[in-house]
């Protein structure tokens, strides 16, 4: 695909995440916004009334008129709406999971190689604020934790907590530690849904790094954490609200034998460690997933979470998958 300046970016599958990219699209710098486009007719209307852009009555009508396609429907449909567009050689980005099956992912990349046209996941984590405060201070994490509980809702029941909610967990910590995986276990269980609706795994990365992963969609509260653990020091993140902080030793007392050298107690904490707080600079996480988008359009600098990014993801998260259903099955009664 060759770089487009002033790229025309539409939206197909206007939900409720899918209109939050048609909102921010629709006043995004260097993007023209040329519609929506949802299988409910209604849906269409309403949304391009609101915003201000073209409804169209197709997606055939949406790609005529697009050089770049948000992709926002639900997962089972992925496949056949990014094929339509990258058959024309034009990029999309997919929310994530990128496909329910890797077959199916599989199929969206092998049309993108061969029209030259990139796939985006829509992994918005990776421009979580508090993630990218915390990237000057990531050094060789060894072992990280994470927990993602949300209060029940029937929104994406028909699929497990895996592919709904760890999986962004999934891409950010393989991000984040950068080796490759090695071994993972899980379990879970299925609490008000035939699916499973809270889930755990220990992935393990060559190098030694470890990641424990909770996963719930039937917790009383919210709660989106991440906390790493390095030989510099500990992160802790809140990525509900994009802050965090980064705790090392003090630089003037560069080991332990220091500390006790200067005769610090051990109950003085405040005297050994310092406290870095981490702040983003208040852009929605989705906005610059947008840009990074738009940016990658024009040419002026690749997807920050590839097709191949999404693919990854989506394989250890089946894995996960797989796992949990075989340790479901292996505890119900015979």
């Amino acid at each position: 695909m060759s770089p487009v300046d002033l790229p025309r970016i539409g939206v197909v599958g206007v939900g409720a995440l899918g209109f939050h990219h048609a909102r921010i699209l629709a006043t995004l710098d260097h993007v023209e916004m040329v519609g929506v486009f949802d299988a409910r007719a209604e849906r269409t209307a309403e949304v391009a009334q609101q915003l201000g852009v073209p409804p169209h009555e197709t997606l055939e009508s949406l790609l005529d008129h697009a050089d770049a396609l948000v992709v926002a429907v639900p997962t089972t449909s992925h496949e056949d709406v990014a094929v339509a567009a990258l058959g024309r050689g034009i990029p999309v980005m997919v929310e994530k999971p990128l496909a329910p099956g890797l077959e199916e992912a599989d199929r969206i990349l092998a049309v993108a190689r061969a029209e030259d046209a990139f796939v985006q996941t829509g992994h918005v984590e990776r421009f979580n604020q508090a993630v990218l405060a915390a990237e000057p201070y990531l050094d060789g994490p060894l072992f990280v934790e994470s927990h993602r509980m949300a209060p029940f809702t029937p929104r994406s029941t028909d699929v497990a907590v895996v592919l709904d909610l760890m999986i962004h967990d999934v891409d950010l910590v393989m991000s984040l530690v950068g080796t490759p995986l090695r071994e993972l276990a899980a379990s879970g269980v299925p609490v008000l849904t035939p699916n499973v609706d809270i889930a755990n795994a220990r992935l393990g990365f060559e190098g030694g790094a470890v990641a424990n992963l909770t996963a719930s969609r039937v917790s009383l509260e919210r709660m989106r954490k991440l906390r790493l653990f390095q030989r510099s020091g500990y992160v802790s993140l809140n990525l509900a609200d994009g802050t965090g902080e980064f705790l090392r030793l003090r630089s003037e007392l560069s080991t332990l034998q220091a500390q006790a050298a200067e005769g610090i107690g051990a109950t003085d904490l405040a005297q050994i460690v310092e406290r870095i707080p981490l702040r983003g600079d208040g852009v929605e996480p989705l906005r610059r997933e947008l840009e990074n988008f738009r940016d990658a359009v024009r040419g002026l600098s690749p997807p920050a979470v590839s097709g191949a990014d999404g693919r990854a993801a989506l394989a250890v998260a089946l894995s996960i998958q797989e796992r949990i259903e075989a340790h479901v099955a292996d505890t119900r009664p015979a």
